[in-house]
């Protein structure tokens, strides 16, 4: 005789079970500055569509430090900051929070490096910069200017690249990036005399020797 069936029991359906649980809500991520997405495309640009980015990255990458390749030309408004005075009453937190007041600096020879961790024509700059404030740290020091990274994302960045000047944390620091603007993207250094001029602009890689002709007449 059969097993009456209870009729409060269920007869399980072949492929049917618990519902799947429900993925948790991701959170939305936290978009980036107007100004970092602007500077991000600018390098972009100028990877894509400039002639010395291209060369510059290649050769640096496989020879640096002690790259040597002819000079890159930069945007035309390079040409115009030459002559004029440099803003150096800012006063910005480097990547350990002390104070720099770029004013402490006059009478030296100053170079402002513009870039981030993000880039890479920075990162390939940076050994040539290292070596440069080593060889000259009497006469010159150069001052690299994070655009958008935080204090603890360039800690261990600068450990890590050996980084012997100070970085300086200029997220949100639009102020400062006018003032020695325009920046159609990164890295860009100014170069300033010790009289507080600016003599040179570079927008884009620029080499170890390139940089060590043109800060060679203010020593």
């Amino acid at each position: 005789m059969q097993d009456e069936m209870n009729p409060d029991e269920t007869v399980p359906t072949e492929g049917t079970g618990p519902e799947p649980a429900a993925e948790p809500a991701r959170e939305p991520e936290q978009p980036q500055s107007r100004k970092a997405v602007w500077l991000a495309m600018g390098a972009v640009a100028l990877a894509l569509g400039l002639i010395w980015v291209a060369p510059g990255i290649d050769h640096v990458n496989e020879s640096a430090p002690g790259a040597t390749s002819a000079d890159y030309p930069g945007e035309p408004e390079d040409a115009e900051a030459a002559g004029k005075p440099a803003k150096l009453d800012f006063t910005l937190k480097d990547m350990h929070g002390v104070d720099v007041h770029l004013e402490s600096f006059k009478g030296k020879i100053i170079l402002v490096n513009f870039w981030a961790t993000w880039c890479g024509p920075c990162r390939a700059e940076i050994p040539s910069l290292v070596e440069l404030q080593e060889q000259y740290k009497g006469d010159l020091v150069v001052l690299g200017l994070s655009v958008d990274d935080t204090a603890e994302k360039l800690l261990p960045y600068a450990a890590e690249f050996k980084m012997n000047y100070p970085v300086l944390v200029g997220n949100g620091r639009e102020d400062v990036q006018e003032a020695f603007g325009p920046l159609f993207g990164i890295p860009v250094s100014v170069i300033i005399g010790r009289d507080g001029v600016i003599a040179k602009k570079h927008s884009g890689i620029a080499t170890k020797e390139q940089i060590e002709r043109e800060i060679t007449p203010l020593l």
